[in-house]
């Protein structure tokens, strides 16, 4: 938990100031029929004040707003793919396919008799290492060598990898699963840690201890071992593993944290008004319990999003996930070829993944703490 935000206890910044309601009431006509359309005009000024006033506290933050711009430049990335591929410079499939393209420049060097005759490696070769390229050159024969991993050029910007696929397309076509396997994750992950914490919270009792046992015993689990484990038994593909990753935060420490925030809703007394006027359990707990939890539930969407990145390219370097192209498997081709070690002599197979993985988390975790302070006003009071 270390890096998360801490509980929100007071009133949500989110939440709507009853004088507001009242200033924006009498300005709307409300006629014969036309009371839902009304309520909705006022519903969506509230929430574009909301929005507005909630903006100006995020943009304050430089932090967040860097995360923001690295998520948005990922966003492009993502899109950019099919029309690079469809109208732009990739649409040769031979080449530019991420999966089974294949482009080597073919460099010329000439047959040299010895090692220690050759004076320019980019020019020269010697006759022994000769015979593994062109089958019988002597000395003085020009040896057509393939290149590959070849380095950056006007062809290929980030160079290509040892199988002579394309980099930069591996690393675009790759974001696409990350954004993917990121939103899947979140969406698991919020949806059960807000229900299953704001039912805990309201009905106590045996029903919340078997909750929370459970909760704590998700924690208590090493994540990736449990993946690994299961990778092993099942194929698992990026929707499967973005379920996974979601049902075992969704009932780990995220359900803990989100129950806390749902306790103190609960004793709101909205709640026991909604109560009084004959609100079934049902009614208090998903319209009025979840709805002023679900900004905290947000937040905890960015952070979802940062360990389903992370976690995706860790089992994709040890090659348990059954994925075309992702960032992990860009790593795991240049580990698997004895490139991992090379240091920087071959840093277009290692830095373009490995800072892809680590700005795009990076990204989602900046704009999460940014929307900490948004939503916890003891934040934004330091």
């Amino acid at each position: 938990m270390t890096g998360r935000p801490t509980q929100v206890t007071e009133d949500q910044s989110t939440q709507v100031d009853p004088t507001e309601l009242e200033e924006l009431t009498p300005a709307v006509e409300v006629g014969e029929g036309e009371l839902p359309r009304s309520l909705w005009r006022v519903r969506l000024r509230l929430a574009w004040q909301g929005f507005r006033k909630n903006w100006r506290l995020f943009a304050e933050n430089k932090i967040g707003l860097a995360g923001l711009i690295i998520i948005l430049i990922f966003a492009v990335m993502a899109l950019a793919f099919p029309l690079l591929r469809a109208v732009g410079p990739w649409d040769n499939d031979a080449i530019y396919d991420p999966v089974i393209g294949y482009d080597a420049p073919v460099a010329e060097l000439e047959v040299v008799p010895t090692r220690a005759e050759v004076t320019d490696p980019t020019q020269q070769i010697d006759a022994i290492d000769a015979q593994l390229w062109c089958f019988g050159a002597l000395p003085g024969d020009t040896c057509r060598i393939p290149q590959q991993p070849a380095p950056p050029s006007e062809g290929h910007l980030l160079g290509t990898d040892p199988l002579g696929r394309d980099i930069a397309s591996q690393l675009t076509f790759s974001t696409r699963a990350a954004f993917l396997l990121g939103l899947i994750a979140a969406l698991v992950t919020v949806g059960i840690a807000t229900s299953i914490g704001s039912i805990a919270a309201f009905y106590g009792g045996w029903l919340d201890n078997f909750l929370m046992r459970f909760a704590d015993l998700i924690l208590l689990m090493p994540l990736i071992p449990i993946l690994i484990v299961m990778s092993g038994l099942w194929e698992i593909n990026l929707p499967l593993l973005g379920v996974l990753i979601g049902v075992l935060n969704g009932f780990g420490g995220t359900a803990i944290v989100l129950k806390s925030q749902a306790l103190s809703v609960k004793v709101k007394p909205f709640i026991d008004a909604a109560r009084v006027s004959g609100g079934s359990n049902m009614h208090l707990i998903f319209r009025h319990i979840v709805p002023n939890v679900l900004p905290l539930s947000f937040l905890y969407m960015m952070f979802s999003v940062t360990e389903a990145v992370s976690l995706e390219a860790t089992l994709s370097f040890f090659g348990l996930l059954n994925v075309d192209m992702s960032w992990g498997i860009m790593l795991n081709t240049a580990q698997s070829q004895g490139y991992l070690r090379s240091g920087f002599e071959f840093w277009w197979l290692l830095i373009p993944a490995g800072v892809a993985v680590t700005l795009l988390a990076a990204g989602f975790f900046f704009a999460g703490r940014a929307m900490d302070e948004v939503i916890n006003p003891r934040l934004r009071a330091r």
